[in-house]
């Protein structure tokens, strides 16, 4: 395939739909190009250099786009930010980004633009979509700027920060000097996968822009001149009526999302056509199985799953390979690799669960910014880990067990909470669910479970001991929870990312926050 981009698709068809944000609002390519192109040449205008960053700190929107492509073409690096951070967390990420440029929505409020403009005080250049007090309007930012072109720049790179679930987030710094070669790799897997360019096909965002796999996906969609359909929350009846209304063709989406989605009422389910449906990938979380094959029944053989993380990808697994072995996240791609190591870095036999790293395919190789030590210890010469432990079998078919930091430690066993929260979410009363190692005075840790429970089921002693036999009859005993806690709400990003680690410290500070004690 000849490589192509979003301003090949542009120039070539300017009235064709680009993005349809939110609030129904359809964008053409012209629109949305000329707008980036404007942005860009304000940015430069204002003084940023390329490697500059310039971070977003806005809800699902056009103008979020034609900021990441602006920045790009001005040779930035783009900070994608959770808007829902405290302003002390949002301060640390403008920090230790340098962060020269931050764009805002007004649609975040004036509470929260309030803190972002306080977190943001040091940057030289603070713009919003919308008016906000304390920010420069994005029209005026782009009129000041004058309408010659600019000399053309290297391209800059997006500098997503890491999830945080042991610490504080660190940036993932990747080379600018490999942006288009990266893009055309990530084009070209797209392609191998049946994916084609333009071919009427739509891009379902299903969740928020600033986390990496979204992110990536719509740009990715936008390079190979799809349309991109933009949701303000994911909402499973609102996302299938999305599918139907658009024609979507083509979808990243998490597990919890599916979770959510198969546990709609069948007269819903039933209500709206997903037969446009093409190509779904999830990824960022272990999928129940039940669940997976629920999805499969119901979309068809088009649900795929990938494994991978900010810092690389390059594993991904089709659905009736998925089939053959239910479970597994793939095999690598082109181009990258797997490895399963020990604590001293010696490879493990297949069946023997390790730390899991692997090659990137873009053919990358980042640093964690202003951690050389952290950067150091990701590495096994070109493979990295984020510290995921798992297996692969004698097929070279990669399982995930869980997160180094979430194993639970019982006895001298290793105990994999994402074991024992899918089998709790096959059963009708859970909505969701997480669960945790605790402290136990004999034993060490012992799995502790989260719960909230699906509308028309009631918390207590009864549902407590249904939810142990049911568990009883599917994982080891060692593994079952100790104590069952329910709760209105597990902690979740929009994307559906477990915050396991606030469970745990509420936990030890005895938080009583829960909508129902333990039973």
């Amino acid at each position: 395939m000849t490589y192509v981009s979003f301003p090949h698709f542009a120039e070539r068809d300017a009235e064709a739909v680009a993005v349809i944000d939110p609030d129904g609002v359809r964008w053409s390519r012209a629109r949305l190009a000329r707008l980036a192109s404007r942005i860009s040449r304000a940015l430069c205008a204002a003084g940023l250099e390329p490697e500059d960053a310039a971070a977003i700190v806005a809800p699902n929107c056009a103008e979020y786009l034609a900021v990441y492509f602006a920045a790009i073409d001005a040779g930035l690096r783009v900070v994608p930010v959770n808007w829902h951070l405290a302003e002390e967390e949002l301060a640390f990420v403008l920090a230790d980004s340098e962060t020269k440029a931050v764009f805002v929505h007004a649609r975040l409020g004036a509470a929260r633009l309030a803190s972002v403009r306080r977190a943001a005080a040091r940057c030289e250049v603070a713009v919003s979509i919308g008016a906000a007090h304390g920010f420069t309007p994005l029209e005026d930012f782009v009129a000041a700027a004058e309408p010659r072109p600019l000399a053309p720049r290297p391209a800059g790179r997006v500098m997503p920060y890491t999830s945080a679930t042991t610490g504080r987030p660190k940036g993932v710094l990747l080379p600018t000097r490999n942006a288009a070669a990266a893009l055309e790799r990530i084009v070209a897997w797209h392609t191998s996968l049946g994916i084609e360019v333009e071919a009427g096909n739509v891009h379902l965002c299903a969740s928020m822009l600033y986390h990496s796999a979204p992110l990536e996906g719509a740009v990715t969609a936008l390079h190979m001149g799809h349309a991109v359909v933009l949701v303000h929350r994911f909402h499973p009846e609102d996302v299938l009526a999305l599918i139907e209304r658009h024609a979507v063709t083509t979808s990243f989406m998490v597990p919890a999302m599916f979770v959510r989605l198969v546990k709609l009422p069948a007269r819903v389910r039933r209500r709206y056509s997903t037969g446009s449906l093409r190509f779904v990938v999830h990824g960022g979380a272990p999928c129940p199985i039940e669940i997976k094959k629920r999805m499969l029944e119901w979309w068809g053989p088009i649900v795929w799953e990938s494994y991978g993380a900010a810092e690389a990808q390059g594993v991904i697994v089709s659905p009736s390979d998925w089939l053959e072995a239910p479970g597994t996240v793939g095999k690598p791609i082109s181009g990258s690799g797997i490895k399963i190591l020990d604590e001293r870095g010696r490879e493990l036999r297949p069946g023997e669960i390790g730390l899991v790293y692997l090659k990137p395919h873009t053919g990358d190789r980042f640093e964690y910014k202003g951690d050389p030590e952290k950067t150091r210890d990701a590495y096994r010469g070109d493979f990295i880990t984020v510290g995921d432990l798992g297996y692969v079998d004698e097929q070279g078919r990669l399982f995930i067990c869980d997160r180094r930091a979430d194993l639970i430690v019982s006895s001298g066993m290793n105990i994999y909470p994402a074991e024992i929260e899918q089998a709790l979410l096959e059963h009708p009363a859970v909505e969701d669910c997480a669960v945790c190692g605790v402290h136990h005075d004999l034993f060490g840790q012992v799995p502790k479970a989260f719960v909230k429970v699906a509308i028309g089921a009631a918390p207590g002693p009864a549902l407590t001991a249904a939810l142990l036999d049911f568990l009883a009859r599917r994982i080891a005993a060692m593994k079952l929870p100790r104590r069952i806690e329910y709760r209105q709400e597990i902690p979740r990003d929009p994307t559906g990312k477990l915050y396991r680690r606030r469970l745990r410290e509420e936990d030890e500070h005895g938080d009583a926050s829960a909508a129902e004690r333990e039973s």
